[in-house]
């Protein structure tokens, strides 16, 4: 005799599989597991029976999964990227990092997030010595929700570049160019140099790219700038930050822009402001965060 739920797997009918199925899974010990998996059984077969799925077309849909985890590798994540496009990424990083607090909206992880980003002085350089673009110095807080500064945050940044493509994807940059990590100090200030990001298509080689075409959707980003923000006594903060005079700013391919995360990159004069030094016309970006109250987490990163 074993612990495991009796049940009869006999079907009649289509009406009668779903009850089938949870009873099978009704000896899952794990509470939260259980209502997931029931939650996603009873939707997933209603899905099932009201677009009234044809067998060839099941088997599509099957291949279409397989084709997305083989197009996977250590650099690319064509999993994440399916769940970016489909507007999951985007709908689970508001469900969990908006509420009626002044707090910072989240926003998705993306496919492109790293571990093991260089530490950098605040006011230090995330872009390798010659980098081309037009320079970036980016001033900015950490706060809680009470207005105080939180110090010693841990802040992670990555962006793309000029030309609309992270370092893991362009021979030419060096490894985790443009990605950086600081801490925020005693008034909860960060700052880092850099150069101005571009907006980029993400990527189209596999079947997610096929879904797109077929959708007759383009499969552009508009410019912006990664942060993960972790502070004890806080709940990490996953966000981006949209260069307000971006294209593509309101046609997202994953649906990531929201209205409060639009930051003014302003152009400078050359000899002027913050970089003076840099003898060019530069731009600033002046962008506070605000972390609400929880347990910090730390994000797994989609690719090495």
């Amino acid at each position: 005799m074993n612990d495991q739920t009796v049940w009869s797997g006999i079907t009649d009918d289509p009406e009668s599989v779903t009850a089938i199925v949870k009873a099978a899974m009704a000896g899952t010990q794990d509470a939260r597991l259980r209502e997931i998996v029931d939650t996603l059984v009873d939707y997933g077969h209603a899905f099932l029976k009201q677009v009234k799925l044809t067998d060839e077309e099941f088997e599509r849909g099957l291949a279409f999964l397989r084709d997305t985890g083989h197009a996977c590798n250590a650099r690319h994540n064509e999993v994440v990227l399916l769940s970016d496009v489909l507007g999951f990424s985007t709908l689970v990083a508001l469900l969990n990092n908006s509420d009626a607090s002044e707090r910072t909206p989240g926003a998705l992880l993306g496919p492109f997030y790293r571990g093991g980003s260089p530490v950098y002085e605040n006011g230090q350089s995330i872009a390798s010595a010659g980098s081309p673009g037009a320079p970036l110095f980016m001033r900015s807080r950490v706060l809680d929700t009470s207005g105080q500064p939180v110090a010693n945050a841990a802040v992670e940044v990555w962006q793309a570049s000029p030309v609309g493509l992270y370092e893991n994807q362009d021979d030419s940059q060096p490894d985790r160019n443009l990605r950086g990590r600081f801490h925020t100090d005693a008034q909860g200030r960060f700052s880092f140099r850099s150069v101005r990001p571009a907006g980029y298509p993400v990527p189209i080689h596999g079947p997610v790219g096929a879904l797109l075409a077929a959708q007759q959707r383009h499969p552009y980003r508009p410019a912006h700038i990664h942060f993960v923000i972790v502070a004890d006594g806080h709940a990490t903060l996953v966000s981006q930050v949209f260069a307000d005079d971006a294209e593509h700013l309101d046609s997202d391919v994953v649906f990531g822009v929201n209205r409060r995360l639009v930051g003014k990159f302003e152009r400078q004069e050359p000899g002027t402001g913050p970089l003076a030094d840099a003898g060019v016309a530069y731009y600033t970006l002046d962008f506070d965060f605000t972390l609400a109250e929880g347990t910090p987490t730390y994000p797994t990163p989609p690719i090495d």
